[in-house]
């Protein structure tokens, strides 16, 4: 280092040079271990894996007469017990159903109130003398057409634990105890307390998950990876792929192209619920609804199961809508977006988004993750571009506040991208996986918009569901593809993309390290179809700034926020 050098950095050169030193070591060490590639490495050149035509999996439905999906409770004792988190370690939501759901023209909702919403918990080893009290609710699917079926369910219930420790086991039992109608007991693990180095051990994130026989595959590679929590990025019973009687299809419009309503056949729902009762009573998951959610009914009213059947931290984080929130999991800040309510900037969600944003202390939470269902970097003709109004609202806000991973589903593929902005690549834009390949009865994704006669028509890539069908795919005007719609060859920013069930696990290693593994079902359990070391460099890629206004903070954070200042010039 040069005398002019040490002067010109003074004081701070030690850190800075600390800094890169160990980003550096931690990036060799981290490649020597296993040979795992790092995003520094990047961008990489674009791979398509061949389509294994000898491993389709198994598509069809688990039927009713599954005993996975029968119910097997007697009278109001609990049933599709689930976990979800509230905004932060201290709190989590416990969720239930008691009572038998109705189907059919004369149906009579139960009265919520006739049975008790109560939790009994305390840390394991102890005894569960924690008692915390709820509310109910039953919600309906009703068609005003002659000869469909009607729905109510079961009592459902949310119930808020508050002042729980981090990172600690927890044991309990849900139900009614004034009816000895209480569930079997039940444990969970809080989330870490947030900070940089404090993160849940493996996440795994999976989309369009259904319930068929493909399904049941994924649940069981995820669970043999001991998941601390399961993200859902959308779609996640199907039950719109049904007809009121329970007739079922693999493509609905193909199928009931003459129906006067989406018909659904809300007991999918319930099946759901309880095959995945054993994973998600013991591991909270946090869903986000895709366009299979949506579900219109009498009174134009849509998302009322999703809304219902699950518990979200929306209140907690500032948000009026089940269909956008937030929440921390350790030194994790995950925005859950949605991309099938209104996105603009002068709508709700975007206010709400730019709030949020601007809360997020990265010193505390140094990681930011997004996920919503459709895919804005996504190379398959399915669905190819279909969110283009919504990247275009949003993007430049992620990217100005620096989230680091992105996840969707929709597409129902495998594909992770190099580091990309506005179609270009960009070692400060984010890392967009989609994981959309879960397991549904639909079909699998397997071209692409770049190959030879599948660049999709303009006209017909929006979705009515998303912004109203409203087009902003125009062709591109700068790079490869300037003035076409799609590329003619694997975009530079797709770093890898294949046709294979599966799904992912992210383990977050420090502040600037996380390792990202893809699962393929057709693997046997613990071999990775891609992985990766997801670094960030907070030092290159300063985010917007938050609270450099406050002269009042203490030296140290000063210091920090100089620092990164000054590394970002010289970087």
């Amino acid at each position: 280092m040069t005398n002019s050098f040490k002067h010109k950095m003074g004081s701070a050169s030690v850190p800075f040079i600390i800094g890169v030193v160990v980003l550096v070591m931690m990036s060799l060490l981290l490649k020597v271990d296993g040979g795992v590639q790092t995003t520094l490495e990047g961008p990489f050149k674009p791979v398509t894996v061949p389509l294994d035509k000898s491993f389709r999996g198994n598509a069809m439905d688990l039927p009713d007469t599954d005993p996975l999906v029968q119910r097997t409770v007697q009278g109001f004792e609990p049933e599709q017990i689930s976990l979800s988190l509230s905004s932060s370690y201290a709190s989590v939501w416990i969720s239930w159903i008691t009572g038998e759901f109705q189907i059919g023209d004369n149906i009579e909702p139960l009265d919520p109130e006739s049975v008790g919403s109560i939790v009994e918990y305390g840390r394991y080893g102890r005894t569960m003398s924690h008692r915390s009290k709820g509310y109910s609710l039953v919600y309906s699917q009703l068609y005003p057409f002659e000869g469909l079926q009607n729905y109510t369910s079961g009592i459902i219930h949310h119930v808020r634990l508050t002042g729980l420790k981090p990172n600690t086991l927890y044991q309990y039992r849900c139900g009614d105890p004034s009816l000895s109608a209480m569930s079997e007991v039940h444990y969970f693990r809080t989330m870490p307390e947030s900070g940089p180095n404090s993160y849940p051990s493996r996440i795994a994130v999976v989309g369009d998950l259904g319930l068929t026989y493909n399904t049941t595959s994924t649940v069981n590679h995820m669970i043999s990876n001991h998941p601390d929590l399961v993200l859902l990025v959308g779609d996640v019973s199907y039950a719109n792929m049904y007809l009121t009687n329970g007739t079922g299809t693999d493509c609905y419009s193909c199928s009931f192209s003459d129906t006067p309503i989406h018909e659904t056949y809300q007991p999918r729902w319930d099946y759901w619920g309880r095959y995945m009762q054993p994973l998600i009573s013991n591991v909270p998951i946090m869903v986000i609804e895709g366009n299979h959610e949506l579900e219109e009914q009498a009174e134009n009213k849509t998302f009322v199961a999703y809304s219902s059947r699950f518990a979200f931290p929306s209140e907690e984080s500032g948000s009026s809508s089940t269909l956008y929130y937030s929440f921390n999991a350790g030194g994790i800040h995950f925005i859950m977006l949605g991309a099938y309510t209104s996105f603009d900037k002068s709508g709700e969600q975007y206010k709400w988004l730019e709030k949020d944003l601007a809360s997020v202390e990265r010193e505390v939470t140094p990681w930011l993750v997004a996920t919503w269902h459709p895919p804005w970097y996504s190379t398959y003709t399915a669905h190819f571009r279909e969110a283009e109004c919504m990247r275009v609202e949003m993007e430049d806000l992620l990217y100005q506040y620096g989230v680091d991973i992105v996840f969707n589903g929709h597409v129902h593929a495998y594909e992770r991208s190099n580091r990309v902005y506005n179609y270009t690549l960009d070692p400060c834009g984010p890392v967009y996986i989609t994981v959309g390949d879960g397991g549904n009865r639909e079909k699998m994704a397997i071209t692409h918009a770049d190959e030879p006669g599948n660049c999709p028509e303009p006209s017909s890539t929006p979705d009515k569901l998303i912004n109203g069908g409203l087009f902003c795919g125009f062709n591109f005007t700068s790079g490869p593809a300037q003035g076409k719609f799609c590329w003619d060859r694997q975009p530079d920013y797709s770093a890898i993309r294949e046709s294979s069930f599966g799904h992912g696990i992210l383990e977050v290693k420090n502040e600037t390290h996380a390792l990202w593994i893809w699962h393929r079902n057709q693997d046997y359990y613990g071999i990775a179809g891609d992985e990766i070391y997801i670094v960030r460099q907070p030092q290159k890629c300063p985010v917007k700034p938050k609270v450099l206004k406050n002269l009042d903070m203490a030296p140290a954070t000063i210091f920090k926020y100089l620092k990164e200042f000054v590394y970002s010039k010289i970087l």
